[in-house]
């Protein structure tokens, strides 16, 4: 089993900053992606951005590219999310999940964990 959980979240202004964090517990599998998804009120859950644990890649939606930044401390099983000139669409409930068998595709079925959620709202 992994245990996941997200924290960092809170209200900002359009045009600020936050920066969310996922400690990851339990069992951890060197070669997994970790993402991060979120999902808005009435809304499916999306896709944000994700980065392998051993290699480093990582991969961001069109949406946040050149605003979010995915990062991972290995060494305290941690991964972050650096979000930078927010907007108010950007406000939903972010989760933070693992696949420990990632094949590229970044849909949350793909995801085998996943954290409790924290909620990020930005207002205008």
């Amino acid at each position: 089993q992994v245990q996941l959980v997200e924290s960092g979240g809170g209200l900002v202004q359009a045009g600020g900053s936050l920066r969310l964090s996922c400690v990851a517990s339990g069992r951890t599998f060197s070669s997994a992606a970790m993402g991060w998804f979120r999902q808005a009120p009435g809304k499916e859950r999306e896709f944000v951005a994700d980065i392998r644990w051993s290699i480093g890649i990582s991969y961001y939606a069109d949406s946040v590219k050149g605003r979010f930044t995915i990062s991972r401390d290995n060494a305290k099983n941690t991964v972050y999310l650096q979000m930078d000139s927010l907007k108010p669409e950007d406000t939903a409930v972010y989760y933070c999940a693992a696949d420990i068998n990632p094949t590229g595709i970044r849909a949350p079925t793909s995801y085998n964990y996943w954290g409790q959620g924290t909620q990020v709202t930005v207002s205008s």
